[in-house]
């Protein structure tokens, strides 16, 4: 033990031991400087200096442009640029997204088809619809007398001029005429077929614009309007259109010419359907297609 002691005590020694360093001059050996300095001394100077010059080498990294020049580290620019494409990414994705479920919509109404996981629920949800939905047009003799008061005034493009705001709280029939065929969802037929005389003209039922007019093998001329409140309606089976897609239109304007196109035809007539959120309606709980 006194052995290892002293050679702990050896070391200690030498590492504290001054020694004196001194700077002269070669040709004239003339003394200029002069330190007094240790091992220990040297050793935590050194450890000092590194440790030093190691964080000053990591702060001119990490705090300044230069940690742009290492091989791939992405510039502050480019990740930037990066986050924005990501929420300009997510935006498209959704606006796509709800874009994508309004084209199946559309295109189930143009097919006639409505697909539910579970038709039992389907059915209460139809029944609670029809139910539930608010009637645009009551059965009153001041509706009908509205109603054939603005048909007298212009057949084609009537001018709602001031009652134009008494208009819009009201939905106003496409046609007038006899039903030959009702609304029956038990055989997929969610419209009203109204018999009409050849090229008689289909009124638009409300304000709004048109997202479908198009030729149909199976339907001839088709033109879909898109209302307010999350309503569709669908005009099947006409001579001709004269509204595009995209077209605004008001309540009451003519937008097609009764028709007998399509492969489904069954003579001079309008197939009407009128749409709520996605589910069907019986046009006749809305609207009075007599002519009387």
């Amino acid at each position: 033990m006194d052995k290892k002691q002293r050679k702990k005590g050896d070391l200690f020694k030498k590492l504290i031991t001054p020694y004196r360093m001194v700077i002269i001059n070669e040709e004239t050996f003339e003394e200029r400087l002069q330190y007094r300095i240790s091992k220990l001394t040297i050793i935590l100077g050194s450890l000092f200096t590194l440790i030093s010059l190691a964080a000053l080498f990591f702060s001119s990294i990490a705090y300044t442009p230069l940690k742009e020049f290492i091989p791939g580290y992405d510039s502050s620019e480019l990740r930037k640029k990066a986050i924005q494409n990501l929420f300009v990414t997510d935006s498209l994705i959704a606006l796509y997204n709800q874009n994508l479920q309004y084209l199946n919509a559309v295109k189930a109404v143009l097919n006639e088809e409505i697909l539910f996981e579970n038709p039992e629920l389907s059915e209460q949800n139809l029944q609670r619809e029809n139910q539930e939905a608010p009637t645009f047009i009551s059965s009153v003799p001041e509706d009908s007398l509205l109603r054939a008061f603005v048909s007298e005034q212009d057949k084609y493009n009537p001018d709602l001029g001031e009652s134009n705001t008494a208009i819009e709280t009201l939905l106003l029939p496409p046609a007038l005429g006899p039903i030959s065929e009702a609304f029956n969802p038990d055989e997929y037929h969610f419209a009203v077929d109204i018999v009409l005389k050849k090229n008689a003209p289909i009124k638009a039922i409300s304000d709004g614009r048109v997202v479908f007019a198009e030729w149909t093998a199976q339907t001839g001329y088709v033109i879909i309007l898109k209302h307010s409140k999350g309503i569709l309606s669908v005009y099947k089976h006409n001579s001709s259109l004269s509204k595009k897609q995209g077209d605004l239109v008001q309540g009451g304007e003519v937008i097609a010419l009764a028709g007998n196109t399509g492969e489904f035809t069954t003579g001079f007539h309008l197939h009407f359907e009128l749409w709520i959120e996605g589910y069907p309606m019986d046009p006749q709980s809305f609207f009075n297609f007599s002519e009387e």
